[in-house]
């Protein structure tokens, strides 16, 4: 069993998770707003992105990483792990643009739960697959 695939998205993910977490740093810094969004539209989306990014990735990567240890295909991995980083990255592009509905967000937010549910699926019938048959 391995843990390489997953590690190379995790790393993906974690420097994208610091540039969002930069830019809500930089904006605080222009606008001088130390907690909150001191109403300022573009540090509020700045946040929520980051925010967002946070609420949706750990799960999907540990689902991810489920998905490897369960003994799928590299290929299946790298799929998940590809579609999410783009559907990340998508999502937060389309929120540093706009605090409506947007194609950006919606093309991200839809890639990121079509991820975790094909993740979610995919680890329950490995998990009761491997429930049932009987170690050599």
């Amino acid at each position: 069993m391995t843990i390489l695939n997953t590690a190379i998205y995790a790393a993906l993910l974690g420097l994208v998770l610091l540039a969002l977490t930069w830019n809500v740093v930089r904006l605080r810094r222009v606008r001088a707003v130390g907690i909150g969004h001191g109403e300022h539209e573009d540090l509020h989306r700045a946040i929520r992105a980051h925010g967002n990014f946070v609420e949706y990735v750990p799960m999907a990567l540990i689902l991810i990483l489920s998905v490897e240890l369960l003994a799928y295909r590299a290929w299946v991995v790298h799929a998940l792990g590809m579609a999410l980083v783009v559907g990340r990255i998508v999502h937060a592009y389309g929120l540093a643009r706009s605090s409506g509905a947007s194609t950006g967000r919606a093309v991200g937010i839809g890639i990121t739960w079509l991820v975790i549910f094909v993740a979610s699926v995919m680890t329950l019938i490995g998990a009761l697959v491997g429930m049932f048959t009987p170690y050599e």
